[in-house]
């Protein structure tokens, strides 16, 4: 599954593609596994609508939109599409005269003439309406009940303070890897990331969350904040089907340390890299470099 820099890398190269642009005609297909919201509701949804830009949060890519013609106020929206990409979704800009893919689900005709296609043929992926409605004229019940922007379950790793990151996992009782894992504290971070940032750490991924010291918390955040960076410079990790809104691997594969080197020579110490499962993960790690 594509984890934040890969979806960082799709929302950016969208973004630089179709912002501004305003969506033509709506065409989605009858994959009902695909559609959170209505496919004739999103059509419809979507159909006239200008996207205002395009941004990560978390494992999902959001479309801000308003009315296609309107002036956008900076940060606001009028609706938001959503999209996670599952395990092999695509977000791809592409002539109107190129052939459809196989697994095309949703085909966004722009008025540049281009088309933005979402492909996924497991259909792990996910397509969604977040509506918005301007609070100005309610009353404070009314604006409680008002859709906010769309927010994942966690806080961002790439932003969050060391202060903060620190009591994510005071009195955790799972191990620091499963703690990563989790999207409740920290959305966006899978299974590549999470390896290697304990890697450069120096930290066992079974070492308990909540039993991990100061300083050791410490160099986690510094070095789960730099893969995330690097990994976003080169692209994110293409290690299966992820490619970016053009089609293009990524490159930080070539950056990997541990993940999937399992009997491998560490490129630090020499020693072999292991694999273990952990919740159900596969797991690597240097048992010299990590204590």
């Amino acid at each position: 599954m594509p984890e934040l820099p890969e979806v960082e890398t799709v929302a950016n190269g969208v973004n630089d593609r179709v912002q501004g642009q305003s969506i033509e005609s709506v065409w989605l297909s009858s994959k009902p596994q695909t559609f959170k919201t209505p496919p004739a509701e999103m059509a419809d949804q979507l159909n006239g609508r200008r996207i205002y830009r395009v941004r990560r949060v978390g494992k999902h890519i959001v479309f801000d939109l308003s009315r296609s013609g309107e002036q956008q106020t900076a940060g606001v929206a009028e609706s938001q599409w959503i999209v996670h990409l599952g395990m092999t979704g695509r977000l791809l800009i592409c002539d109107a005269d190129i052939p459809f893919p196989n697994h095309t689900h949703a085909v966004l005709r722009l008025s540049s003439g281009r088309e933005l296609r979402f492909v996924d043929p497991r259909r792990f992926g996910r397509l969604s309406i977040h509506p918005l409605v301007e609070a100005g004229g309610k009353s404070e019940s009314e604006i409680d009940a008002i859709p906010q922007g769309f927010v994942g379950p966690g806080r961002e790793p790439l932003t969050i303070a060391l202060s903060a990151f620190r009591k994510l996992f005071l009195g955790r009782r799972l191990a620091i890897k499963s703690a990563l894992l989790n999207q409740r504290l920290l959305q966006g971070v899978g299974n590549i990331y999470a390896d290697e940032s304990l890697f450069r750490a120096g930290i066992r991924p079974k070492r308990m969350a909540g039993r991990l010291t100061g300083n050791e918390l410490e160099r986690l955040h510094a070095s789960l904040q730099a893969v995330l960076r690097e990994a976003i410079t080169l692209g994110g990790s293409s290690v299966s089907n992820y490619v970016d809104a053009d089609g293009v691997r990524g490159f930080f594969q070539l950056e990997h340390r541990v993940y999937m080197r399992t009997g491998r020579p560490c490129l630090v110490c020499g020693t072999s890299i292991r694999k273990i499962v952990l919740g159900g993960r596969s797991t690597h790690y240097c048992p010299t470099c990590q204590r």
